[in-house]
């Protein structure tokens, strides 16, 4: 361009350019548990499926109009409770965990592995609210009617209010709702119901959104007790999108063993009442039935005194358990030495040992090691670690644990004894079943440890207090030599 020469400007005007409409951009979801991405992947970063990542549109952003109410808002204070009391569901041990029974319009989502007895727990429950005259439908979605109905004659739960249907389609169960106005609807499961017209197979994330959230407007709308049976994945979590757990009012685990009729069932959720209760129950070949006093399902009656053996007292909820643990300390063959643990939490002990290794001089190190409970029983809480300890010490050094002998108490890395919650409870439990002597962490506010034990009794159990593990020990070498 030549110095001094003026640029040029164009006179014609830009064509005006069309504002482009916002369009939806597709993303990706999990059939399996709802993990969204926002391009496609093989295998799901949430639950680790293969091929269950598929694609599905947005859907378009709009306005929602105000619309017509179905009940005038009006002061909390004037709104009725009447209609929202608890009813009994015939179970003391569920209306334990619930709260008081079964409240109308609520929903209730009761998950466990496969065979572990939910569909008979919830069969009584229908046959016990039908016992009661109040109209029940149990809609089963994983067996004939004929199948249930077998099940019904060995458990006694024929009753003339209790209606039956095997449907695998929401618009059939709507249907037959509509019908039969049931008090109670039990639906085994949700993870069978497929609702028409609605993306994706029965069970998978879309289609139990849609059941789910049609069963709850049901419930809600005709007032009727809903409880739903979910399935659980291989880690034990409810299976199915998050979302169903915040749909409905209560969640509760029902936990066992296959190799054991003892079942629990804990509350997850609940809107109603208490989440830290939990019912037990005694699963038959004549049914399911409560058990009021469990205890004594994990304490084992020794005919003489035996080395590598202790009680300790755990909360189940609000409910103190006792449970004995025992261990089993042997020379070890192998290089690496065994550490097999069954009901106790193998971290704990890992940890206990250590202790015990370096601040007890407890040769455990080299040798292999085994702790279990008894009954099948689960200790996770560190209210055991004391119990732990000792079992493993009168396993190593061969010296029997005096009788009635309970402990209880958490084992800090320092060889301290930590207070437990709700021991006066621990203790009642303790002293109501026949123990006489109680070994529990001192409180530490009062002054400094001591190695002699303060002393008290409460009904009749003598309560010791000591400092440190060590202490703990050596107070009950001590008492297994005067006999306590």
């Amino acid at each position: 361009m030549v110095s001094g020469t003026p640029r040029l400007r164009l006179s014609v005007p830009w064509p005006s350019v069309p504002a482009m409409a916002k369009t939806t951009r597709a993303s990706y979801r999990c059939s399996e548990c709802g993990w969204e991405t926002a391009k496609w992947v093989g295998r799901c970063g949430e639950c680790q499926v293969w091929g269950s990542v598929v694609e599905t549109a947005a859907a378009p952003a709009g306005r929602t109009a105000a619309g017509p109410t179905t009940t005038p808002a009006v002061p909390i204070g004037q709104v009725a409770v009447g209609e929202a009391a608890f009813r009994s569901s015939g179970v003391p041990e569920l209306d334990r965990v619930l709260g008081g029974g079964l409240v109308p319009g609520a929903v209730v989502l009761l998950a466990g592995e496969p065979g572990v007895g939910k569909s008979t727990l919830l069969l009584e429950v229908a046959a016990q609210t039908a016992r009661h005259r109040h109209r029940t439908l149990y809609v089963s979605g994983e067996e004939s009617a004929s199948q249930v109905r077998l099940r019904a004659d060995r458990t006694g739960a024929v009753q003339d209010e209790l209606f039956l249907a095997a449907e695998t389609d929401l618009g059939a169960v709507l249907t037959h709702i509509e019908e039969v106005r049931p008090t109670l609807l039990v639906v085994d499961s949700v993870q069978t119901i497929g609702a028409a017209g609605v993306e994706g197979v029965p069970g998978g994330v879309t289609q139990v959104k849609e059941v789910a959230a049609a069963l709850v407007r049901m419930a809600k709308t005709r007032n009727i007790t809903t409880v739903l049976v979910g399935h659980v994945t291989k880690d034990g979590s409810i299976a199915g999108p998050r979302v169903l757990e915040h749909l409905v009012d209560v969640v509760l685990g029902f936990e066992g063993d296959r190799n054991s009729r003892f079942r629990m069932v804990r509350a997850l959720k609940n809107r109603f009442g208490p989440i830290d209760e939990v019912g037990c129950f005694d699963l038959g070949p004549d049914g399911i039935t409560g058990v009021a006093d469990p205890t004594g399902l994990f304490v084992e009656t020794h005919v003489s005194q035996v080395p590598g053996t202790c009680v300790a007292v755990t909360m189940e909820g609000r409910r103190p358990l006792l449970a004995e643990v025992q261990a089993l300390v042997t020379t070890s063959a192998q290089e690496r030495p065994r550490r097999t643990t069954s009901g106790l939490d193998s971290a704990r002990m890992a940890m206990v040992l250590a202790v015990l290794q370096s601040h007890c001089r407890i040769p455990v190190g080299t040798r292999d090691i085994f702790a279990s409970t008894v009954g099948g029983a689960k200790l996770s809480e560190p209210a055991a670690d004391l119990a732990m300890a000792v079992a493993l010490t009168s396993a190593a050094t061969g010296t029997a644990t005096p009788r009635g002998v309970v402990a209880m108490g958490e084992i800090g890395l320092a060889g301290e004894l930590r207070k437990v919650r709700d021991l006066p409870q621990r203790l009642a439990e303790a002293a109501r079943l026949g123990f006489t002597v109680a070994v529990v962490p001192a409180d530490r506010g009062l002054d400094a440890p001591r190695t002699t034990p303060r002393e008290r009794n409460v009904d009749g159990l003598r309560v010791f207090e000591l400092a440190d593990v060590y202490s703990a020990l050596e107070f009950l070498r001590i008492t297994n030599r005067q006999q306590v």
